[in-house]
């Protein structure tokens, strides 16, 4: 059951070009972990961003309230912090505030041992016409596919 909960951020490859992936663990509560484990979560909006502490917060990553949780209840759109080592954090933040570069959020996930994690990538915005040519290729891709499958 566990590694059913794959929870993607299917904008994050069209708006975006990927430069560099990381494996994040996030600091959650107890309501949080059991919405998550039920898929009731939603990185679509989501980014991420640095405190005066250099630590590293994921922001609008919404994960609904436990529908049995009571008054101890989270709030669905909290910051949450991310758990990565030094060394990768200092590297994130010089390219953040050097090159301009921003942080997404691309997958959320529990993995075998049962703690959540969050896949993000450095990544750098697309141009309007960049989009556009993502788009022309997906459609040749579905086209050539479309060939192959009736002559096959």
């Amino acid at each position: 059951m566990q590694n059913k909960i794959n929870i993607q951020n299917k904008k994050a490859r069209f708006l975006y070009e990927i430069l560099d992936k990381y494996t994040a663990g996030i600091v959650l509560s107890g309501t949080e972990i059991k919405s998550i484990r039920s898929s009731k979560a939603s990185i679509a909006e989501s980014f991420c961003e640095f405190n005066e502490q250099g630590e590293l917060f994921v922001i609008n990553m919404t994960v609904e309230e436990y529908k049995y949780g009571n008054y101890y209840n989270h709030r669905p759109k909290a910051e949450r912090k991310l758990l990565l080592n030094k060394r990768e954090l200092k590297k994130l933040e010089k390219e953040v505030k050097n090159s301009g570069l921003t942080i997404v959020p691309l997958k959320l996930f529990i993995n075998d041992n049962g703690y959540a994690k969050l896949n993000i990538a450095l990544a750098k915005g697309k141009k309007l016409y960049d989009k556009r040519e993502t788009i022309k290729d997906r459609d040749n891709k579905r086209n050539l596919d479309r060939v192959k499958k009736i002559y096959k």
